[in-house]
C-alpha cells in the first residue's frame, strides 16, 4: 500500500496555498503591493524551503539539478525573509525580486524535470515543462522591463501563483509525492 510522503503533503499544502494567492490577487486588485510583498516573502519562504528539502531528497543522485534546486531554494528563502522583514522596501524591489524569485523556481523546477519524467510519466513532465518554460520567459521579461512589471505585476502574479499551484498539486498527487 503506498502513503503519500511528507513532501507530498508538503507540496500538496504549498500548491493550494498558491493557488489561493493567485485568484486573492485577482479579486483584490486595489491591494496595497505592501500586503502583496508580504504575502509573496511567505510564499517565496515555504517554496524555497519545498526546494531545499527537494533537494535533500535528491542529492545522492549525480548531476548539476540538485546543486540548482538547493540555490534556487536559499534565493527563495532569502527574498521571502527580506520582503517579510521590510515589507516597505520590499514594495521598491519587488520590480527586481520577484522577476528573479520567478526565475530561480522556474530554473529550479526544470532541472529535476527528468526524474519527473522517471516517477510521474510523459505527460506530467510535458505538462510541467511547458509551465516553467512559460514562467521563465515571464520572468526573463519582467527582469528587463521593471517598470513593465510594476504595472502588470497582478496579472502576471495572479496567473502564474495559479500556475505554479497547479505545478505543486499535480506533483504531490503523482507518484513523486508517494512512498514506494
Amino acid at each position: 500500500m503506498r502513503r503519500r510522503s511528507a513532501f507530498g503533503w508538503l507540496e500538496l499544502a504549498i500548491g493550494i496555498l498558491l493557488i489561493g494567492l493567485g485568484i486573492w490577487t485577482f479579486a483584490e486588485p486595489d491591494r496595497a503591493l505592501t500586503g502583496m510583498a508580504a504575502v509573496f516573502g511567505l510564499a517565496a519562504v515555504c517554496m524555497g524551503i519545498a526546494d531545499i528539502i527537494l533537494f535533500i531528497r535528491l542529492e545522492r543522485f549525480i548531476g548539476f539539478g540538485p546543486i540548482l534546486s538547493l540555490i534556487a531554494g536559499i534565493l527563495s528563502v532569502m527574498s521571502g525573509i527580506m520582503l517579510l522583514a521590510y515589507p516597505k522596501a520590499g514594495v521598491l524591489a519587488l520590480a527586481l525580486l520577484f522577476p528573479i524569485w520567478f526565475i530561480a523556481h522556474c530554473i529550479s523546477r526544470l532541472s529535476h524535470l527528468p526524474r519527473v519524467r522517471l516517477v510521474a510519466g510523459s505527460g506530467t513532465y510535458y505538462l510541467l515543462l511547458a509551465i516553467n518554460v512559460v514562467g521563465l520567459i515571464l520572468g526573463v521579461m519582467m527582469l528587463f522591463s521593471p517598470f513593465f512589471t510594476m504595472s502588470a505585476i497582478r496579472c502576471f502574479a495572479g496567473g502564474y501563483l495559479v500556475l505554479l499551484g497547479i505545478d505543486s498539486v499535480i506533483v504531490a498527487i503523482s507518484r513523486m509525492g508517494m512512498y514506494r
